[in-house]
């Protein structure tokens, strides 16, 4: 059986034109009409969004297809934990798990389109279920794809975290997790759930960041090199590959660094930036610290961008339990590491 997929997304048009669809969709418009910069969405539509082909959401279009998947997906919910039934979705964000998982509300919008290898694991399960773990918001939604998430999007079919997955084991034929364990506070815990919720034989694709600067949704805690990506999964599942596709080829990063911080600059010093032969970015970083483009750079630039951070603690002096032969004699520091940067670029 073939699956059908479901689009979410459509060009608006004067005659399928909704507000609300349309203020879901574009986010931009909806805080322009907040701060009164626009009358209604309608306004906006009128005045630049159709010659913009701005495009709105149908959610009323996939609610029959999430009854038939919900009711699908109950025989293998656990059964230990609480759930809620909140217009047509399953919510297991209790208090106790936010409190745990430090969920925060955000109104931040993931959104990541599926790639031909995904699409092609939802033909091939059609008849079965796949989970996306961390689904952000769907364009295009498929009755055989469970999408988890901790925000209430119109495509989000089950609302949890990572770290406790609501499904008994063995019951996925294959999970995504697209961009999304870089944003769970224990991605051991998570991967070992991932890896217990699929069955014996099912597939996982998972996509971590390397050097993807900081992106809160609504928090980002670790990035991953290859071998950190492998070691989540190898001693759960048989790890496969391990590789590089277009969609996270250098150049994203590379693109991500440069627009960012251009951005963060004045007018003059963000054009003497990007008129910089790239050549003059390979000296020695030190020699760069003060000019203009690195000493003005704003802070919130420097925490998304930056090489690493530092980070200082202090003990409460009610929980010491440290012996009296001291703290261990320090080896460096952050100006050592900084020395040795620039000698290794030096």
């Amino acid at each position: 059986m073939a699956v059908q997929p479901i689009h979410l997304s459509v060009m608006a048009t004067e005659e399928n034109f909704d507000e609300r669809g349309y203020l879901i969709q574009n986010g931009d418009v909806a805080k322009a009409v907040k701060a009164r910069g626009f009358a209604s969405g309608r306004d906006h539509f009128v005045k630049t969004g159709h010659s913009e082909g701005r495009r709105q959401r149908v959610p009323a279009a996939i609610e029959a297809a999430r009854r038939r998947k919900l009711e699908k997906l109950r025989p293998h919910l656990r059964r230990d934990m609480p759930f809620r039934e909140e217009a047509g979705r399953l919510n297991f964000l209790t208090r106790q798990v936010r409190k745990e998982t430090r969920i925060a509300d955000t109104d931040n919008v993931s959104a990541n389109p599926y790639d031909e290898h995904m699409v092609k694991l939802i033909e091939t399960y059609a008849d079965g279920l796949i989970l996306d773990c961390g689904a952000g918001r769907r364009d295009v939604y498929y009755e055989n794809v469970v999408n988890y998430e901790i925000v209430n999007y119109d495509s989000t079919d089950v609302l949890g975290v990572g770290e406790h997955l609501p499904f008994e084991s063995n019951t996925f034929d294959a999970v995504f997790s697209v961009a999304v364990l870089e944003h769970v506070r224990d991605p051991f815990r998570c991967a070992a759930e991932i890896a217990r919720v699929l069955k014996k034989g099912g597939q996982l694709y998972c996509c971590i960041p390397f050097l993807q600067p900081l992106h809160g949704y609504p928090h980002h805690y670790f990035n991953a090199t290859p071998q950190g990506a492998r070691r989540l999964f190898e001693d759960l599942l048989q790890i496969d590959t391990v590789s590089v596709p277009q969609a996270l080829h250098p150049i994203w990063s590379l693109h991500w660094m440069v627009k960012s911080w251009s951005e963060g600059l004045d007018d003059r010093t963000r054009e003497a930036f990007l008129q910089m032969p790239i050549k003059e970015l390979t000296a020695p970083p030190l020699s760069l610290l003060e000019r203009p483009f690195a000493s003005t750079l704003p802070e919130a630039q420097r925490f998304e961008l930056a090489a690493g951070t530092v980070l200082t603690a202090s003990k409460k002096v009610a929980d010491q339990r440290v012996s009296d032969l001291g703290a261990p004699p320090e080896r460096g520091g952050p100006i050592a590491w900084l020395l040795s940067i620039s000698r290794r670029f030096g």
